[in-house]
């Protein structure tokens, strides 16, 4: 199997994980005829695990970061619409918490990896 270099990252590993779960919540979702809500799940939560896999084939430092602060974006992109389903009764409270702990946990770990590229400094 090919091995690409993001599949070694523990951000990338985590983001896969997270995104099981979204995906399986977007089903969810389509099975009430929530399809829009579906499709900006699906979306949003597979954007952290790409970003973090396009940003590792990047030719510098800088732009890698570039692309682990739009998988930390798209952190904060979840985390908004699981709220927002959890108000209207699409999804129970404890897993609204839950991802939101895990997506919380996430956003640092990508935080810190993008500073750690930069050689500890921000933008």
């Amino acid at each position: 199997m090919a091995q690409f270099r993001f599949r070694n990252l523990e951000i990338w590993k985590r983001a896969i994980e997270i995104a099981d779960y979204l995906l399986d919540i977007a089903s969810e979702m389509d099975a009430r005829k929530f399809y829009r809500f579906s499709d900006q799940l699906r979306g949003a939560a597979l954007s952290i695990s790409n970003n973090i896999a396009e940003g590792a084939g990047s030719a510098s430092k800088k732009e890698f970061a570039q692309f682990l602060n739009f998988a930390k974006r798209s952190c904060f992109e979840n985390a908004n619409m699981l709220i927002l389903f959890a108000r209207k009764g699409l999804i129970s409270e404890g897993s609204r918490d839950q991802q939101l702990v895990a997506l919380e946990e996430e956003s640092k770990m990508i935080e810190a990896f993008r500073k750690s590229l930069l050689g500890g400094g921000g933008p």
